[in-house]
């Protein structure tokens, strides 16, 4: 999981400096897809659970 300050770095580099997502993934050494998955949120999204958990057999 990446930091919120990468995020905003990335941000600001590509939204506000006019720099390309492809540009930003060599100069941060990050994947062009994780770029655009940050350019896409504000914040890093949080965790979250594919399956539902599953019960112990022996629960009731």
């Amino acid at each position: 999981m990446y930091s919120v300050d990468i995020y905003n770095r990335v941000r600001r580099a590509c939204l506000k400096d006019g720099m390309s997502a492809r540009e930003a993934a060599r100069y941060f050494n990050k994947d062009r897809m994780m770029i655009a998955k940050m350019l896409r949120h504000e914040r890093p999204p949080g965790y979250r659970r594919s399956d539902v958990p599953r019960r112990p057999t022996l629960d009731g």
